[in-house]
This record gives structure tokens, sequence and C-alpha cells, in this order.
């Protein structure tokens, strides 16, 4: 006969654990999961169901910018086109501004100048009529990837293909042309191809585009000639059209930004305007301060293509390959020795360049050093580690003290120590090293964020190959101020980000990523991923309870959850590890979406109770025995977030085996 019924308690907390076997979990790591997918260890406590993510915009960015119609009295199934820096793709759609009907590039239909940014397609129809000179073509989405993504300024930034573009949230504004000054025609009756202008404040680089007033077409720049006193001569191509008017306005219109793998940013502040800049490791450098966008300057090779960027002690440092270059102080553009900019090579190619602790940390594939000082007359460079690396770009993240990155074997934490310049570099991801290495295994790229207000680390693993329902990424939450032996972990899936980014701005944190869809998201906002339920998993350990040789009846189970709208989950009661021939009771569904109270945008107007009490406890009766239990909880709803915060079972006991 059994023993009078008895009680087990479950505090859910801990994280994901995978390399513990599975009795030795259920007897010392009770509240931690096997499985945790979509589910964040809450620095509130328990398990909370990730947020979900919406469009930042809902229109998508345009993949080729702003391409324009080149030349006017076109017809017929050919169009000669301009301003384009990346090679449209047979089947590619458009529209043509004043022109009635949508287009699609033939079959084989793409005659593309990489030089000239022009392209001349054919038509799967004919021009329904003869569009203006310079009309604006808006070409349908594409499966090019956004390769940069920031908020800067109250909106955010981002880089597809040739173009960079800003959101305040509805619709997207190119902003790479670049700001020469007021330049303008230098003397009339001027032909062919070269043009002689004035009024530059800056130097045009070979392949910007630019259009004359009164004149048809728009022309690329191939060379400029020696600018004195603002005035120079501008080799161009195609020839002019017609001779433009003295003085008459030169518009430029795009810089070009291609090539590269990634972009990404830095801010600095070292006139009272905080400015934007960005590398992409392929182009020049170059800067935003909100309204004008400029290529830098007449800049050493060894900045010229840089891949990182960072301001520090008020020098801009630039990486490129195993070289570090720095500005002279507090400039931007002022590269010379004299002025105190320099170069340090620091033997190694470099993956991230990160600012901690009034240090500037260089992460390479197989070493860590760092750079101290606040001029050239005393920088440093000084080693951390000559064994370790980051070995992953776009995986360092400063979070609570600390700098994580995904090194050789794992996820590892630099952090301070209580002795003077020293650091700590443990491994903190063992508890779930095989999902590390699996994410490293199927991945070909990596972003990585933080989302400060809930101490919390991400890393995203893409590959384009992924399904969004597929991708993948882990989740760290950080339950000490310093050290990584508090690190809950989870795994996270559908959150399909190529490029990433997280920034405060007053009180409000936003957290950007994007892929190969054409749109910017925004985590942590909403209840869905854009749309489509957030599919949810929460595995506890198989519970011995008392004694493993034990057999236990179990009777019911009361399930505490912290709700923040409508909550419903499935509860699968799992006995004996899930043996095959062990016959397991039916799921049980935990739903609060029928108590009295009501949820806006859920319970019809009448029909419930608004400001009623959130049902936060589920008692539930369990069929079955089994000498070790386990359970399963699944979410797939577009519910708000909710927490698990426990679990109470009763109990009774037969005997041993």
């Amino acid at each position: 006969m059994p023993d009078r019924w008895q009680t087990f308690p479950v505090e859910f907390g801990g994280g994901l654990v995978t390399n513990m076997s599975p009795l030795q979990q259920g007897l010392n790591a009770t509240g931690t999961a096997t499985v945790l997918r979509n589910f964040e260890p809450s620095i509130e406590g328990g398990y909370r169901r990730v947020e979900g993510f919406d469009k930042y915009s809902d229109t998508y960015v345009q993949p080729y910018g702003e391409p324009l119609v080149q030349g006017s009295s076109q017809t017929g199934t050919s169009l000669d086109i301009a301003n384009i820096y990346t090679e449209p793709q047979d089947g590619d759609t458009f529209t043509i501004a004043g022109v009635s009907g949508t287009y699609t590039i033939a079959t084989g239909g793409v005659s593309y100048n990489s030089s000239t940014k022009t392209a001349t397609l054919t038509l799967t129809t004919s021009l329904d009529s003869s569009p203006a000179d310079q009309a604006l073509l808006t070409f349908g989405n594409t499966d090019d990837l956004i390769r940069g993504i920031d908020y800067y300024s109250s909106r955010a930034v981002a880089v597809r293909n040739q173009s960079i573009f800003t959101s305040t949230g509805s619709g997207w504004t190119r902003i790479n042309a670049p700001a020469y000054g007021s330049v303008k025609v230098d003397g009339g009756s001027q032909t062919g191809t070269n043009l002689d202008v004035d009024g530059l404040t800056g130097t045009p680089q070979t392949g910007d585009t630019f259009t004359v007033a009164g004149i048809e077409k728009v022309y690329t720049v191939s060379s400029v000639g020696t600018i004195t006193s603002g005035a120079a001569t501008l080799t161009i191509s195609p020839a002019l059209a017609s001779s433009p008017a003295d003085d008459a306005d030169i518009t430029f219109l795009s810089s070009e930004w291609a090539g590269g793998t990634k972009t990404r940013f830095a801010r600095y502040n070292f006139s009272g305007t905080e400015k934007l800049i960005l590398v992409n490791g392929s182009n020049t450098p170059a800067t935003f301060d909100g309204t004008d966008y400029l290529p830098i300057q007449d800049l050493p090779s060894d900045i010229d293509g840089a891949e990182h960027v960072v301001e520090f002690n008020n020098h801009l440092f630039f990486a490129k390959g195993r070289l570090v270059s720095f500005s002279s102080p507090y400039s931007d553009s002022d590269f010379t020795a004299a002025s105190g900019a320099g170069t340090i090579d620091v033997g190694a190619d470099i993956t991230a360049l990160i600012v901690f602790r009034e240090q500037l940390i260089v992460f390479c594939f197989n070493k860590i050093l760092r750079i101290t000082g606040n001029t050239i007359a005393d920088f440093q460079l000084l080693p951390i580690t000559e064994d370790i690396g980051c070995v992953e770009e776009d995986t360092a993240q400063e979070i609570g003290g600390d700098v994580m990155f995904l090194g050789p074997d794992g996820l590892r934490l630099l952090g301070g120590t209580e002795r003077n310049n020293d650091f700590s570099l443990g491994v903190v991801s063992k508890a779930i090293q095989s999902e590390v290495t699996d994410l490293i295994t199927v991945s070909t790229s990596f972003s990585s964020v933080v989302i400060r207000e809930k101490s919390q680390y991400r890393i995203f693993g893409f590959n384009t190959n992924y399904t969004n329902q597929a991708a993948r990424g882990i989740l760290g939450t950080q339950f000490s101020p310093q050290g990584g032996s508090q690190i809950a972990w989870a795994e996270t899936r559908g959150i399909n980000a190529y490029v990433a980014s997280s920034r405060y701005v007053g009180d409000d944190e936003y957290i950007l990523f994007a892929n190969k869809s054409g749109y910017v998201y925004q985590m942590e906002n909403g209840s869905d991923f854009d749309g489509s339920n957030v599919v949810a998993t929460f595995t506890t350990p198989y519970f011995p309870i008392n004694d493993p040789n034990l057999r236990k009846t179990m009777y019911k189970a009361s399930l505490y959850v912290d709700p923040e709208g409508a909550f419903s989950a499935v509860m699968t009661p799992k006995y004996d590890f899930d043996d095959a021939g062990i016959i397991q009771p039916e799921s049980v569904t935990f739903s609060n979406q029928t108590s009295t109270a009501a949820f806006y945008g859920v319970t019809a107007y009448g029909a419930g109770v608004y400001g009623g009490r959130l049902r936060f406890k589920f008692d539930t009766q369990l069929t079955g025995s089994g000498f070790v239990v386990g359970f399963q909880f699944t979410s797939d709803t577009s519910d708000p977030p909710f927490s698990f915060d426990s679990l109470v079972l009763q109990y009774g006991q037969y005997g041993r085996r």
C-alpha cells in the first residue's frame, strides 16, 4: 500500500544544462532544464517566454538604392538606367515613376557596367509610355542581405547592397548622397567627358554619381583632377548630353558603398555633435552627422577599407587586417603622425575592438591584447593572452562589467580581477557545450546583442539555408554583478539575425536585427514573431525525488505561473526517462483564457470582466507511476509572455524495485 501523500516542490531556475547525466541532474539541479527553447532565465525568477519581434518599418529596405532612368524618349522592351551600384537580376520586378505598370527583367536581360553604375535592361513587356529622364525606379523586394544595422539619432540605420538608409519607423530614406559643398559648373559651353566645377569643400570619389541642372542623364565620376581653391576638373561618364550653363547646380546622388561583408558602426563626439562612422572592410570609411554623409578624405591605405572602428580616448581607432590605426586627437579627418595619429601592428588578424575599463581591447583569432594610454606619446600595446582569441567577429559584447565573446572552445568572459591589470578568461558555457558546438557547426556567420535591462547576452547563428523557424541562437542571463559563475542559459529559435544591434536612447532600449527578408525587425516588441506564433519548450530533468529505486504514484500537480495576459500551455508528464515500452499519460492543457479576467484584444466586449485577477496557479490531477518523472511544457501561441515559476507535485511511494 502507498504511503500517505507527500509533497515535492520544484523552484525553476538555473537555466539550460546539458552536460550532466539525466539522473545526476534530477538529483542535484532539479530547477534547471534539459530543454529551454524560447524561454529566458529571468532576473525576476523562473523561466519567462521570450518576447516577440515586429517589423521596425512595414516597408522593406530598397535592394538597389535609387536607380534612375538614363535619358528620355525610351520605348519598347529596352530600358537604360543609371545610379545603380549592384547588378540587378533576371526576374526582378520594378515600377517607374510616371509610367503605368509593373515590369519584369527578362531572362538574360541585364547588361551591367560596374564602372559607370549603369545598366541596360531587357523587359518581358514593352513600356506603357516613355519615362521621363531621371524617373525613379522602385524595385520589388529581393533576398539580398541587409548587411548592417544600428540605431542612431532616433532612427534606425540599415545597409543593403550599395546604399545606406535611415528610418524613424515609416519608410526608408537613403543617406549616402555625399555632401561636397555647393558645387556648381565652372564655365559654360562645356562638352565631352570633362567637366570643370567649383565650390567643392570635399573630394569626390571615383564612382560617385551626380546630375547637372538643365541637362539630361546621370553622370559618374571616373577621376578627379587636382582641387585648387575648391575648383577641379572631373572626368565623367557618359559624355555630357548637352552643354550646361555656367554656375548650373551639381547634385551628388550617391557615393559607392558596395562590397565587404558587414557594415559596422561607432559613435563619437569631438565637436559637440554626435556623429556616426561606418566601415565595411571594402570602402572608404564614411561619417554621418544626422544630416550630411561624407566619405573621409585622403585616408592612408592602412585605414581605407577598415573592417572595425571604435572611439577610444578621443581618437578614432580602425582595424584592418593586423593593423590598428588611429586618428589625431579630436579629429575624424587628420591621420598625420605630426598631429598625433599612428598605426600599431598587433601581429595577427583582428576580429573585434571594444573599449573596456578605460582600455581598448583588441581581439584576434588566437590572442587578445589591450591598448592603454591617452595619446601617441603613451599608447602601449600589452598582451592579455597569447593562447586564446575571439574566433568569430561580431560576438564580443560588454555585459555586466565583463566582455562576452565566442572563443575556440565556447563562450568566454573577459573580466577584471582584484589584481591590478589582471584578467580572467573563463569558459562560461560549459553547461551547454553541445549546444554551442552545434551552433558553431551549422552557422556561417554570427551576430550578437546585449539586452541591458535584462542583463542578457544573445548570440545568433546565421546560415542562408535557414528558414526563419529554424534560425538558432543562444541567450545567457547574468545573475551576478560580475563574473561567469551565475550565468543561466537558454536557446532561441526563430530569430533569424544576420546583423543585430542594441542601443539605449534615454530610458528606451532598441534591439534591432535583419537578414535577407529585406525588413528590419525590432526585438523585445510584441508577443509574436512578426505575426507567427512563438513556439517555446521547457523540459525539466527527471526527478527521482527521494530515491530513484522507489516507485512513485503521481496524484496531483500545481503549476505556478506569472502571466502577463492570456496564457495557454501544454504539460506532458514523462516517466522513467521516456524509455520505449513505458506507457505515458496524456498531456494536460493549462489556460487562463476562460477565467473571469478579460484581456484587451482577446476577450469580446461584454464577455469578460476587465480588471479581474489573472490565474497564477493551475492544478491538475496526474495519473501513472514510475521511478523518476519529468515534465515537458510547450507553448505555441501569440499570447503575451509568461513565466513558469515553480511546480509542486503530490505523490505516494511504493516499495523498491
